[in-house]
């Protein structure tokens, strides 16, 4: 007897025939009511989103570039180089100068608008509340701009996902008065989606990456995927259509296409992947303590004009000592990639003090290691922004550390696949990430090592927290990996029953007695209610809305 088939997921009646819902008359129905939870109004909602979130990327991404413009090229120009009481060996001195100025416009604008939220925050509100509240947008889209204008290495993909999350979750109660809690956090999945494919320029990999990083093992919010990509996809459109931006590779690791991939090579992006992971775990653990000095040490947790100033600080002295630790290295890492031969997009001056550049194993070394102490420094800064893109760039460097030493590799795979082990032990987005970086390389054929890497990495860390928001739905989760518990009961020989069982167990293996109770019913994540007001019209609902 198997007592498997018997027990776990046993059907227990009649289901509703989902085939009832096909045919053209179904359709023409569901197009002339347009009504919530039918196909048709799915796909609208998830244009209506893409468009009001590329807009607002378009403007966010319209503001930074200008600020950027005026602050690294512009004014340099001017009161620098065409002044000639700045002496040309004293030009390194506009990094901490602008540096320190916009780090204490990070610390006021959190003092004045208040807090402004974070990736972990935003993956937190997803879980437990379905949106993001617009309270911290203000907020968030000022010390993020401030940040990035500073120089820090944090990029602009972290704070674009909790600006149009929250805009999704907004117009999701709001405009269309939405109230039950896993349809608004679709549409809130939806805007985190639309932002990081319209960053990236990758729409399958961007709206993945926002659905892997709620969760520690692949995206648990799969009823939800289908809207998202079609929201991120929409997002992209408007975004780079505005932003007149290409839709395409941006890296040129080395010349020519990678070669078709061997089984040898998908060997070293394993490898690889576990020495990223190893770089990860390193880097978590010695950050954490960085964490404890600064908070506990230097009491510096609620003062955060001085944390910020602080943190910047320690991010010009790098900066100027190693140019290529600024920024968040989206552009930053073709430089890194090519050793050199293009010229850093941002810092200004490019050579700093140093004039330290990628050209051997030990100033690749050094600039991967700086990279993560500046990653570092900014995140406990007080700084605002992702460390998507600063990862990245300091896997390219490892990488290129590594082709010195062992040339046998390509210097595609080796900089893909470290890079692809640092970001997914830390973001835990293996399949977002190998998409991401081979989009972006136009390297097709790293695909097998840049995946292999990813999964090495994903499996190597999976007790390595670092976004500690991350959970996994409970029936899932216990699916994933809880199936022995389901293995050491049977032991117990085919006399088991439900009633055997106590109802912690049963609960554990989904047993019920005589009715089987429907998955889709089940949120684990409760909405507390001071969050149900007038202003966000929440309530629980008995049966999920996945449409």
């Amino acid at each position: 007897m198997d007592v498997s088939t018997k027990y776990v997921g046993e059907d227990s009646g009649p289901r509703p025939d989902v085939h009832e819902r096909f045919g053209w008359d179904k359709m023409r129905e569901d197009l002339k009511s347009l009504r919530s939870g039918t196909v048709p109004w799915s796909v609208f909602m998830a244009l209506v989103i893409g468009v009001i979130c590329g807009t607002a990327a378009y403007v966010y991404y319209t503001a930074l570039e200008w600020l950027l413009e005026v602050f690294w090229v512009k004014l340099p120009q001017t009161l620098v180089m065409d002044n000639s009481i700045w002496p040309e060996n004293l030009y390194w001195l506009w990094i901490p100068i602008v540096c320190l100025t916009f780090a204490g416009l990070v610390g006021l604008s959190i003092a004045i608008l208040g807090f402004p939220g974070d990736l972990a925050y935003t993956v937190k509100c997803v879980h437990e509340l379905g949106y993001v509240d617009m309270g911290h947008t203000p907020s968030m889209v000022a010390a993020s701009q401030f940040s990035i204008i500073a120089g820090a290495s944090l990029g602009p993909e972290a704070p674009l996902v909790a600006i149009c999350a929250a805009i999704a979750g907004w117009v999701s109660r709001n405009l269309f008065k939405h109230t039950q809690k896993n349809l608004i956090r679709k549409h809130t999945l939806c805007g985190m989606a639309c932002a990081l494919a319209a960053f990236f320029g990758v729409p399958l990999g961007g709206s993945l990456f926002a659905l892997e990083i709620n969760h520690r093992l692949g995206y648990e919010y799969a009823e939800h995927a289908m809207a998202a990509v079609t929201s991120g996809t929409t997002c992209l459109v408007v975004f780079r259509g505005l932003a007149r931006l290409p839709i395409g590779p941006i890296w040129q690791i080395e010349g020519g296409t990678l070669p078709a991939a061997s089984a040898g090579l998908v060997g070293y992006g394993f490898l690889l992947g576990l020495f990223g992971a190893g770089i990860a775990a390193i880097f978590t653990n010695l950050h954490g303590r960085l964490g404890n000095f600064m908070n506990s040490t230097l009491r510096l947790k609620d003062k955060p004009v001085k944390l910020a100033i602080f943190g910047g600080a320690v991010i010009a002295c790098l900066g100027v000592l190693v140019p290529h630790s600024m920024f968040w290295g989206e552009y930053e890492f073709q430089s890194i990639a090519s050793l050199g031969s293009t010229p850093l997009p941002h810092v200004w001056p490019k050579s700093g003090l140093t004039g330290l550049g990628p050209t051997s194993a030990l100033a690749c070394l050094t600039i991967a290691i700086t990279k993560l102490v500046a990653i570092s420094f900014t995140v406990w800064g007080g700084f605002r922004g992702g460390y998507i893109f600063p990862f990245f760039a300091a896997g390219a460097a490892f990488g290129r550390a590594v082709t010195f030493v062992i040339p046998e590799i390509p210097a595609t795979v080796a900089c893909l696949c470290i890079a692809a082990g640092i970001n997914v032990a830390v973001t835990r987005t293996a399949f977002a990430t190998s998409i991401i970086l081979v989009a972006l390389s136009g390297q097709v054929n790293a695909a097998s090592p840049v995946l292999a890497a990813s999964l090495a990495s994903i499996f190597s860390t999976y007790y390595m927290p670092f976004i500690r928001a991350q959970q996994g739905r409970f029936e899932l989760f216990e699916s994933q990996l809880h199936a022995y518990k389901a293995e050491e009961l049977f032991k117990w020989g085919p006399a088991i029953t439900p009633s055997d069982l106590s109802n912690e167990s049963a609960r554990l293996l989904n047993i019920k007695s005589g009715t089987e109770e429907d998955l889709e019913s089940q949120d684990s994540y409760k909405l507390p209610d001071s969050a149900v007001s007038a202003d966000s019209p929440i309530q629980e609902a008995s049966v999920v809305n996945t449409l």
